[in-house]
């Protein structure tokens, strides 16, 4: 399992390009192996749709077992909301194939696309911070309002991922009221769009400010915690850190508002 990370050649790893170059077959979602330059001759492809992980991971291990070596392709880092964790979930199968027990398997980490914005924005993740996916696909919405509840109320800096959808544009806005609950409305959030790749945006607005018809599935944000300070200086773009200490006498999370 790889991981590109955001898409840009630069941002990948050496042992990433090494395994890309190994393999006999690549296997991912298509606009993610459309990211991966052309390998060595004979080298196949086999793209699949964006939520047939399942599939993608026991077809990637069939081929494996079959004596193939093969690079299951993740943007960012395989094991953060990705194919790593796929792949895991088929070889626990009470009923795995036999052949599948004799595939070695390794992850090869990457960028993640948290890690991408918040270095174009400055240091945003100097201090503790927790990541939550807002896709309600393969967990209940409940779960994911309790996390934000926690994350949000014990000061973590956020950051979200698959923060919105066709099938769910009103969750951000939910997400963002229950975030508000703990956060001032000038709390510096990072917008990163496409970070590493031609369309990259990349702003720092204040959380009151969010305009969240600019945000899609290619969007993540990072949002800061009471401490994220917002650095300005002449013919500069703004740059967004948390800073490393945290005061002993801060109060609750919940009265920053």
């Amino acid at each position: 399992m790889v991981g590109l990370g955001p898409g840009a050649a630069a941002w990948r790893t050496p042992e990433v390009d090494q395994l890309l170059r190994r393999a006999t077959d690549l296997v991912g979602y298509q606009t993610y192996l459309d990211m991966v330059e052309p390998g060595p001759p004979g080298q196949r492809r086999h793209p699949s749709d964006n939520r047939q992980e399942a599939g993608r991971a026991a077809a990637a291990l069939d081929l494996a077992a079959g004596g193939r070596s093969v690079a299951v392709v993740s943007s960012g880092d395989p094991g953060v909301f990705a194919m790593a964790a796929a792949v895991m979930e088929q070889l626990a199968r009470a009923d795995a194939p036999p052949a599948w027990a004799d595939v070695e398997v390794t992850v090869a980490p990457g960028i993640t696309a948290a890690q991408a914005a918040a270095a174009r924005a400055g240091a945003p993740l100097g201090h503790d911070f927790a990541v939550v996916s807002l896709s309600d696909n393969l967990k209940p919405w409940p779960v994911v309002e309790r996390r934000l509840e926690a994350a949000a109320g014990a000061d973590f800096v956020l950051a979200l991922y698959n923060p919105v959808s066709r099938h769910r544009p009103w969750q951000l806005r939910r997400a963002l009221e229950i975030v508000g609950r703990h956060r001032s409305g000038a709390t510096p959030v990072v917008v990163g769009r496409d970070v590493g790749r031609p369309a990259e945006d990349v702003r720092v607005v204040g959380l009151a400010e969010l305009d969240v018809s600019l945000v899609d599935m290619r969007t993540v944000l990072v949002i800061g915690s009471t401490t994220t300070t917002v650095v300005r200086r002449p013919g500069r773009a703004a740059q967004v850190y948390t800073p490393r200490s945290y005061p002993a006498d801060r109060g609750s999370p919940s009265d920053a508002g």
